[in-house]
């Protein structure tokens, strides 16, 4: 498995080595400004299910992922409503897209899920990452 290319604190780089993409400041602004279900799957994400250390807001080229575990290079992403409205659905296409091409699989879990059903989104994930670490 190919590992996207990565600085040494863990941030994505640009492809040609020319640094970070993103501002480390708006990461730090997002992971206090979480929303109430990035919260609640985080509280549970911290505590490291499984065995796996997941990263919140976590800086990858021009995006910022909701969660990341780079081992198994997973991010997990948050739809709440907003991801269904006008051009959303299209840029969220091409951001998995960007981030497949970089060996970066995400996993879309919708924000009423973590609502409803947070032990089974845990678990998803934790499957997911084994997954990942396998092949």
């Amino acid at each position: 498995m190919s590992f996207p290319p990565l600085d040494f604190e863990g941030r994505g780089t640009s492809e040609a080595g020319g640094g970070v993409f993103v501002s480390i400041s708006r990461a730090r602004e997002l992971r206090k400004a979480m929303t109430p279900p990035e919260r609640r799957l985080w509280n549970v994400l911290r505590e490291r299910p499984g065995g796996f250390k997941f990263r919140k807001q976590h800086e990858q080229g021009p995006y910022y992922l909701d969660f990341f575990y780079y081992e198994a290079a997973l991010a997990v992403e948050l739809d709440g409503f907003g991801h269904e409205l006008g051009s959303n659905p299209l840029r969220d296409e091409r951001r998995d897209q960007w981030l497949a091409s970089r060996g970066i699989r995400t996993i879309r879990v919708a924000a009423a899920e973590v609502r409803d059903n947070l032990e089974g989104v845990v678990c998803y994930i934790i499957n997911v990452c084994n997954e990942r670490l396998v092949s």
